[in-house]
């Protein structure tokens, strides 16, 4: 695999920072190159090249940088010898960059997502690991056209499907319900399924004015009126179970929705799908009649992703409907 190239993106994260004296905490410290340096073995697999995007911890990312991220490995992808791009993240965000991507990008060349849960100067850090594992991913021919993907603690996951499920345990990347696609072994790489009926959203521009609002017991409509006066252009409801909603806010989203308000609804419940099987007053049958779009299996954060990027494009309930679920 030496004649493979390989391109890894740095953008920060945990896996490019150190404890720091002064602050007492982790902090951004480590550059691309240092980071491969890192790597045992890296140079055993396929030549290497590093570029610099970014080096900030994840909660700063913004769809408009992961626009631009996107457009870079897309211009990268372009280069025939390049085999597949790592893109080195923060985990905090990596499930919503790697989703986004994946929406996003043109390229069939594997992608795929890594990062760390402990930082370059603790003890027992992961950063190397998964960087490496990443790389084989991303050299191997059995990774194109699987989407993006993410890869951690040597488990390879559909970046549609993976969320973060442990604040700082190292195997808190899962794929609910569904599971990883393939897992790194010490020889080769080894897939599993394939993610069938994959999306990809034919935009050069994104919707930001988009909101996410998580329902809670009680709740009323006091914060969709604030939205209606903002104007914004979408909203990404999560609600309880099935999708079904506290029955003081549905007055609020009508209002939303007479204002031509874009409204999606997901499930605060990490398996299963939105679906109107219930007909009481804040349920989802009478809520999808009056032109809420049921946002299917997708966590809130890449549902408003996915609406962003459709926005982009579209601007009616019609048009934007037939893509989700």
């Amino acid at each position: 695999m030496l004649d493979k190239n390989v391109v890894v993106i740095t953008t920060g994260g945990t896996i490019a920072m150190r404890y720091d004296d002064a602050t007492k905490g982790l902090v951004p410290a480590v550059n691309g190159r240092e980071l491969m340096d890192a790597v045992h073995g890296l140079k055993d697999i396929c030549t290497v090249e590093v570029i610099e995007f970014s080096n900030i911890p994840s909660p700063h990312m913004t769809p408009k940088v992961m626009k631009a991220l996107g457009d870079k490995v897309d211009e990268i992808a372009k280069d025939e010898n390049v085999a597949g791009i790592v893109i080195t993240h923060g985990t905090d965000t990596v499930e919503e960059s790697s989703y986004f991507l994946d929406l996003y990008i043109k390229t069939e060349k594997p992608v795929v997502f890594t990062a760390a849960m402990r930082g370059a100067s603790d003890l027992g850090s992961d950063g190397a690991k998964n960087i490496l594992s990443a790389v084989k991913v991303a050299s191997s021919e059995l990774a194109i056209s699987k989407g993006v993907m993410v890869v951690l603690n040597e488990s390879i996951h559909s970046a549609e499907d993976v969320t973060k499920t442990h604040t700082a345990n190292t195997d808190t990347f899962q794929s609910p319900y569904w599971g990883a696609i393939g897992y790194v072994d010490f020889d080769r790489v080894i897939f599993k399924r394939n993610i069938i009926n994959r999306l990809k959203i034919d935009t050069d521009k994104i919707e930001e004015n988009i909101y996410l609002i998580k329902c809670f017991t009680g709740m009323n409509s006091d914060i969709f009126d604030f939205l209606i006066d903002k104007k914004v252009a979408g909203v990404v409801i999560e609600g309880f179970g099935r999708g079904n909603l506290p029955p003081l806010i549905v007055d609020g989203i009508k209002r939303m929705i007479d204002a031509n308000i874009i409204v999606v609804l997901v499930s605060r419940v990490i398996e299963g799908r939105v679906l109107d099987v219930y007909s009481y007053f804040g349920a989802v049958k009478p809520m999808k009649e009056i032109g809420v779009i049921l946002g299917g299996e997708l966590t809130s954060q890449k549902a408003r992703l996915k609406l962003m990027l459709l926005m982009g494009r579209y601007r009616t309930k019609n048009e934007i409907e037939k893509y989700f679920d």
